[in-house]
C-alpha cells in the first residue's frame, strides 16, 4: 500500500477508536445499566434510532476494538515504529548459530507476506557454520524434495512452504504461517531454517516462542481476515453489517437534529448539559498520546477551526 493511503487508514482507525472509547463513557447509561444490553423498541423517531444506534454498537464494541488495533499493527507509523519493535523475535535465541546482515522481512515478495510478522524484523541465520542439529540425514542431498521430506517428519501437516536459499550465506525455509493463509490455526505456526551446506536445523521457531505481541498479532490477524474457518468468517460478515448499521444511524440521527429546514452541513444544537465532557477529553487525550497519527490529525482540526473556520465568515456560517 502506498505511504499516503497508509496513513490514511491508521488515521480513521485511531479516530475509530476514539469514538469508541469516548461513545461508551459518555453514552453508558449509570442509571439503568439494562438500556446498554437491550433496545428500547417502545420509542419513536430519534430516541429509536439512538437506541438501536447504542445499543448495538455497545454489542461490537469490543470486537470493533480488536479490529481496529490489529488493523493499526499492519500500518507504518503505530505499526512499524512502535508496536513491531516490541515483537521482534530475539535471535540471540539460537545459541551459536551466526547471523546474516538480511532479516526475514527480506523475504517477503512486494506485498505478500511470506514470513511471521514477529519475525520480520530478525535477522536471518547464516549458513556454512559447524551450528546446529541435525536435520536432513548426512550422505542425503539437500534438495526441495528432502526439505519436504523433513518438514513432515517435524509434524509440519498440511500446507506449508519452502523458500530457497538466498545467495551464499542464505539458508533454507521450511515455513507454516496463518497469517499468510497457510493455515486458519494461528497456534500452529512454525518456522524452520536449515542450513544450505550441513542440512542442519538452524533455528526452530514456534507460536509459543513469539513475545505477547507477536502471540497477539499471531491471532489477531487472521481473525480480522476471517481466516479462522467458517465462524470466523460469518462473525465478520455479521460484524460488518453491524458497523454500517452503527455508521447510518449516526447519519440518521445527525439529520433529525440539525437545525429545522437547514440545507447546509449545520451542526446540530449544542446540548444543555454536559456532565461527562472532561472524562472524554481526557480518554482522547490518552489516545492522542498512544497513537501519534491521531493527536496530530485532532491538533491540525484544531487549528483549522481556530485559524480559519473563526476568521472566514462565509465557512463559519456554513458549518456552524
Amino acid at each position: 500500500m502506498a505511504p499516503t493511503g497508509d496513513r490514511m487508514i491508521e488515521i480513521a482507525a485511531g479516530l475509530g477508536l476514539v469514538l469508541v472509547l469516548t461513545g461508551l463513557y459518555i453514552w453508558w447509561p449509570r442509571g439503568n445499566a439494562l438500556a446498554a444490553f437491550v433496545p428500547n423498541l417502545r420509542a419513536r423517531g430519534r430516541a429509536l434510532w439512538k437506541s438501536l444506534h447504542a445499543v448495538t454498537g455497545f454489542w461490537i464494541s469490543a470486537l470493533l476494538v480488536i479490529f481496529l488495533v490489529s488493523g493499526l499493527s499492519w500500518t507504518g507509523i503505530w505499526g512499524g515504529k512502535m508496536m513491531q519493535a516490541w515483537s521482534t523475535f530475539p535471535a540471540e535465541k539460537w545459541d551459536n548459530v551466526p547471523l546474516s546482515d538480511s532479516i526475514h522481512a527480506d523475504m517477503n515478495h512486494g506485498a505478500t507476506n511470506d514470513v511471521p510478522w514477529a519475525l520480520e524484523q530478525t535477522p536471518m541465520p547464516a549458513s556454512g557454520s559447524d551450528a546446529g542439529i541435525t536435520g536432513i540425514p548426512e550422505g542425503t542431498a539437500i534438495t526441495i524434495d528432502s526439505l519436504v521430506i523433513l518438514g513432515r517428519m517435524l509434524g509440519m501437516e498440511g500446507r506449508f512452504r519452502i523458500a530457497y536459499p538466498g545467495g551464499k550465506a542464505g539458508v533454507w525455509t521450511i515455513n507454516r504461517d496463518s497469517m499468510s493463509s497457510d493455515s486458519d490455526d494461528p497456534f500452529v505456526d512454525r518456522t524452520i531454517h536449515v542450513d544450505q551446506y550441513s542440512g542442519k536445523i538452524l533455528a526452530d521457531v514456534k507460536y509459543e516462542d513469539y513475545s505477547w505481541a507477536g502471540k497477539a498479532m499471531a491471532v489477531g490477524i487472521p481473525f480480522h481476515m476471517g481466516l479462522m474457518s467458517t465462524w470466523n468468517f460469518i462473525l465478520n460478515v455479521v460484524f460488518c453489517l453491524s458497523v454500517i448499521f452503527v455508521s447510518l444511524s449516526g447519519v440518521v440521527m445527525w439529520v433529525k437534529r440539525r437545525p429545522v429546514g437547514a440545507g447546509r452541513l449545520a451542526a446540530p444544537p449544542m446540548p444543555a448539559e454536559l456532565p461527562f465532557w472532561k472524562g472524554a477529553v481526557l480518554i482522547g487525550l490518552f489516545t492522542s498520546m498512544a497513537f501519534p497519527l491521531v493527536g496530530l490529525t485532532l491538533l491540525a482540526v484544531l487549528a483549522f477551526d481556530l485559524l480559519v473556520l473563526s476568521n472566514l465568515p462565509a465557512m463559519k456560517r456554513a458549518f456552524s
